[in-house]
């Protein structure tokens, strides 16, 4: 089959499975698995659909590991109490001014994003101000579009995954591609600051100023449906091991199911060391865990056979042969606007490891450096972070209670506008060249 030919089965399996998430016409679980499958079977790939789909589904079986232990160690820290000063405090300082909530969803979604964990920066971020939302009566598709933002602007640094990806890929030096960013990272900050604000007064102008009292509104807990679940004895314990599990997500001591596994293992047992309240806690916090699990195993079958039949490399390759010779020298610009939707239809790896190499080479030609296109490549990142390949997509999905499509419809324009602010502040610090020559 030619590259044309599985460029175009491979648009039409994302085309076809972003208008049926987003028309409500199919589940994203049966699109994730369907969809593919069917696009495959038609495209010849029959035999091979299998070990393509499983392949997909072995690559991503660690992450689902950390999504559900991650999922259900929080869950229990939430029963014990842990988050509730922080959420007092939050809501004293916030009172209900949505715009303040907004500004104070961003910047704590930016200060838990260095540890370079999306999930963990979602769980966390989340558990402080989910209830906030909802008290107000705030759309928590602020939140979700807030904190995938934010999360994308730090996730920029070396320790957050694209940036080392790419490094590697093009064989440079990690510093050379970041730090020239770091101004450009800066602005993208002060937009995330701004989008806050913005959102946060169309949400006041909606809902007022809320009165919630001169202290905490009445705030007691984030079980307070279960109030003798809380451990308030035990605050001082669950902060520092969940600290030690943080660390021990950043420093990579231990693979990181493996970590959040022993984190549940001891926070279960501290907290609740009766067997039956043990497997209550696991059960009442079972139903999320396994949702957001049983999405990341079908996106594993999408991306399995997105990847594995070459449709991947054939859309990266589409991509470089429909840009005339004339626009060549142009290609960091270029490779800038398109990097959100070429990371959007595509996972980070099959995107740094398999087309921006292939980007780089047609690029060297111009006299575009590859370091250039290297950064140039980062851009999109608040884009891709929509994209129904991310496995943190279905987290921060399942945590709110919203559908994927309905997050999509709503975040994707401002997750443009976001990646536009960190192209113009790369073009304009000099970060990636508008054209060479």
């Amino acid at each position: 089959m030619s590259p044309t030919v599985l460029a175009l089965f491979g648009f039409g399996m994302v085309i076809a499975f972003m208008v049926l998430i987003m028309t409500k016409r199919m589940s994203a679980l049966a699109s994730l698995i369907v969809i593919p499958i069917a696009v495959a079977a038609i495209a010849g790939f029959g035999p091979e659909i299998g070990s393509m789909g499983i392949k997909g589904v072995v690559a991503l079986a660690p992450t689902a590991a950390v999504l559900l232990f991650a999922v259900l160690y929080f869950g229990v820290m939430i029963d014990a109490g842990l988050f509730d000063p922080l959420v007092r405090r939050v809501l004293k300082a916030v009172g209900g001014d949505p715009r303040k909530v907004a500004l104070g969803t961003a910047i704590v979604a930016l200060i838990v994003s260095l540890d370079g964990d999306g999930a963990t920066t979602a769980i966390v971020t989340i558990t402080a101000f989910l209830p906030i939302y909802r008290r107000l009566n705030m759309n928590v598709l602020v939140l979700a579009v807030l904190l995938g933002s934010a999360n994308a602007m730090i996730n920029i640094a070396p320790w957050g995954g694209p940036t080392a990806r790419v490094a590697s890929a093009l064989h440079l030096d990690i510093n050379d591609v970041f730090l020239p960013l770091i101004p450009a990272i800066a602005i993208g900050i002060v937009g995330v600051l701004a989008l806050a604000w913005h959102l946060g007064g169309v949400e006041r102008r909606r809902l007022g100023v809320t009165d919630v009292g001169p202290e905490t509104g009445g705030f007691t807990s984030l079980r307070a449906d279960a109030p003798d679940l809380a451990r308030p004895r035990l605050l001082w314990v669950n902060l520092v091991l969940t600290l030690a599990v943080l660390a021990g997500a950043i420093t990579r001591i231990l693979p990181l199911p493996l970590i959040f596994m022993v984190g549940l293992a001891i926070a279960v047992t501290v907290n609740y060391p009766r067997l039956d309240d043990q497997r209550a806690r696991i059960g009442a916090h079972a139903a999320n865990a396994i949702g957001i699990v049983i999405l990341v195993f079908a996106a594993g079958v999408f991306t399995g056979i997105l990847d594995g039949s070459g449709m991947v490399a054939a859309m990266g390759g589409a991509f470089v042969h429909v840009i005339p010779p004339e626009m060549g020298p142009y290609m960091g610009f270029i490779t800038a606007l398109a990097s959100g939707p070429l990371s959007f239809v595509m996972s980070n790896d099959a995107y740094y490891f398999g087309i921006v190499p292939v980007i780089a080479e047609a690029a060297g030609h111009y006299g575009v450096a590859p370091v250039e296109i290297a950064r140039a490549s980062l851009l999109g990142q608040t884009i891709h972070n929509l994209s129904p390949l991310v496995a943190g997509v279905y987290l921060v999905a399942g945590m709110l209670d919203v559908e994927l499509g309905a997050m999509q419809r709503f975040g994707l324009k401002w997750a443009a506008l976001m990646a536009a602010l960190l192209v113009f502040g790369a073009l304009i610090t000099g970060a990636v060249p508008f054209v060479v020559g």
